[in-house]
């Protein structure tokens, strides 16, 4: 098994790609994007971190976070946010993808993916491409022609902020910086 390194910045930026199980698009019904908040509110409540970004997706999530000073623990509030969400939405809706032998050995329902993508975010124009790419997510997956029809996104935020200036395409506010990522 891979010995995986996490990046560990206190108070740091940090990009994430969190994604469901097989890809099941979860995040279609309501009332599992209702979980996901509660597990997120619950979590910042008791673990505190600021969320500069953030995209919801069917089957997948990205977020941008600013974790306090003194602290670089991003994990365990990953681990409780999906902990907290897989509780409720098993005791609201019970239907889960039926799990393997190992997940069943380890207890692990059939919710996400076991691990999750994080990227250290460097400085500022590593910031701002990253919440550019956040928010020209739905795009890029087809589920939207403009980035303004994607109604689960702070892409919404930063132009009420004045970050984006609403009467500019998307892509001429990032300046085609938005599609050289993976996933």
């Amino acid at each position: 098994m891979p010995n995986y390194i996490r990046a560990k910045f206190e108070g740091g930026y940090y990009l994430f790609t969190v994604v469901t199980y097989r890809r099941r698009k979860l995040f279609n019904n309501a009332a599992a994007r209702n979980c996901l908040k509660q597990a997120i509110n619950k979590t910042r409540a008791r673990r505190p971190f600021e969320t500069i970004a953030l995209c919801l997706l069917p089957d997948h999530l990205h977020c941008l976070w600013k974790l306090p000073a003194g602290d670089a623990d991003f994990s365990t509030r990953w681990a409780s946010i999906k902990g907290l969400f897989s509780q409720q939405y098993l005791r609201e809706h019970g239907n889960v993808i039926a799990a393997t032998t190992s997940r069943r050995r380890k207890g692990e329902v059939c919710i996400w993916q076991r691990r999750f993508w994080e990227h250290q975010i460097r400085d500022e124009k590593d910031l701002n491409k990253h919440v550019d790419y956040i928010h020209y997510n739905p795009v890029k997956h087809g589920l939207v022609e403009r980035i303004e029809d994607w109604p689960w996104s702070t892409y919404h935020r930063y132009v009420k902020e004045g970050f984006y200036k609403g009467d500019k395409s998307f892509a001429d506010v990032t300046h085609g910086i938005t599609t050289d990522f993976g996933e």
